[in-house]
Formats: structure tokens, C-alpha cells, sequence
């Protein structure tokens, strides 16, 4: 079993990084942003309380979205293990989360941070193109469509992201800096952290995340 949590920047990688390791290592991306919507699809308990929240425009509170990350954490295809991918955003909810993990007799076994430089992030979130019918993403770089505008899979017109312009780009990352990068000391004095350098190319940053798993899988 092997309990993982990925911190990272906007644009370090974090989702293409999980997917690698659920396929490779057979457990379960969990994405807060995913399980949120499904728990007030289903119109669970806890959905239901976020309802009312994200109605308002409001953030889901840290005891509530707590709850919605243990519900989903118990899951059957839990029992191997997961990666947490927007959650703990963060330290007060790390802390809710460790109290959390401990009243259940567990705890993380390591936090794999993408390290990632400011003008790397802006280059790679601008050039970013997200296909309208299937969601598939393409990089005008890095990941270009085989026609330019159309989605190689489902032939769906390519859009440019609201929240993928420079500005909104910029104020992100500002953001991350002020909430969630504390994290990364939080994590580094528990000797859960390791720093992966996730500016190369993905296939080349997923052996060294791969090598970081299996120390603790093992």
C-alpha cells in the first residue's frame, strides 16, 4: 500500500504525473476538484452541504471538504493505496488531514513536490489548448493537434482556457505561493518531501517519480 500526496504548482504536471503512476502502480488519482463535483452529482450528504457553498460562490470549508476526501478515501479501490492530486491545499488542512489520517491508524508515505520555475509554468499554461468535446489537452509546443484548432481524437474545436491567460496565469502561481507552497516545509520536516525536478519533459521527470515510489512501495 502506498499513500501519496503530489504538490506542485499550476502547470508543474501534476495530473500527467499521477496518471503515470495509477497506471503503473495501479492506484487510484484522486482529484479534489473530481470528487467534489461527483459528491454533489450524487447529491451525497457531504455533496449536498458543498451545494450550498458553491451556489453561493463560496469555498467548500476545510471540515467539509475533509470529510469529502475521507469519504472517497475509503472506497474499495482505495485498499492499495492513492494519489492525492489538490489536496491538502494548505497547512491547516495538512494538519486536519494528518490528525484525520492518524484517528484511522495511517499516514502519508510520501509527498513527491513537481519543482517547477515561474517562466516555465507561464510558457507551458499560455500555450495550453483544451479540446471543447472530450477535454483532451494539447500544447501549441510541446503537444501540438495534428490540425491546428482540432482535436485529434473527436475532431472537437481547441479552446484557450479563461483561467490560461498570462494574467490569470500570474495570478495563480501568486497564489499558490501564498497558500499552498508552505506545504513544502510542512512536508520537508516530516521527511515525507521529495523534490523532483518537473521542468523536462514528462516522460524523462516520470522515472524519477517512479523511483521515488518504489522506495516506499516496496
Amino acid at each position: 500500500m502506498v499513500q501519496l500526496v503530489l504538490l506542485g504548482p499550476p502547470g508543474a504536471g501534476k495530473g500527467t504525473q499521477a496518471k503515470f503512476i495509477q497506471e503503473q502502480f495501479g492506484i487510484p488519482q484522486i482529484s479534489t476538484g473530481e470528487i467534489l463535483r461527483k459528491a454533489v452529482s450524487d447529491r451525497t450528504v457531504l455533496g449536498n452541504k458543498a451545494r450550498v457553498y458553491i451556489q453561493a460562490g463560496k469555498l467548500v470549508p476545510d471540515d467539509l471538504m475533509l470529510g469529502i476526501v475521507t469519504e472517497r478515501l475509503s472506497a474499495d479501490d482505495c485498499t492499495k493505496g492513492y494519489i492525492l492530486d489538490g489536496f491538502p491545499r494548505t497547512v491547516p488542512q495538512a494538519e486536519e488531514f494528518e490528525t484525520c489520517l492518524k484517528g484511522l491508524s495511517s499516514q502519508l508515505d510520501r509527498v513527491l513536490y513537481l519543482s517547477v520555475p515561474e517562466d516555465v509554468l507561464i510558457r507551458r499554461l499560455a500555450g495550453r489548448r483544451t479540446c471543447r468535446g472530450c477535454g483532451t489537452l494539447y500544447h501549441l509546443v510541446a503537444n501540438p493537434p495534428q490540425v491546428p484548432g482540432i482535436c485529434n481524437d473527436c475532431h472537437g474545436e481547441l479552446y484557450r482556457r479563461e483561467d490560461d491567460r498570462e494574467d490569470i496565469i500570474t495570478a495563480r502561481i501568486e497564489t499558490y505561493k501564498a497558500q499552498t507552497a508552505p506545504l513544502i516545509e510542512f512536508y520537508r520536516e516530516r521527511d515525507l518531501l521529495t523534490e523532483i525536478d518537473g521542468a523536462g519533459r514528462a516522460e524523462n521527470i516520470k522515472d524519477h517519480v517512479f523511483e521515488s515510489v518504489r522506495s516506499v512501495a516496496a
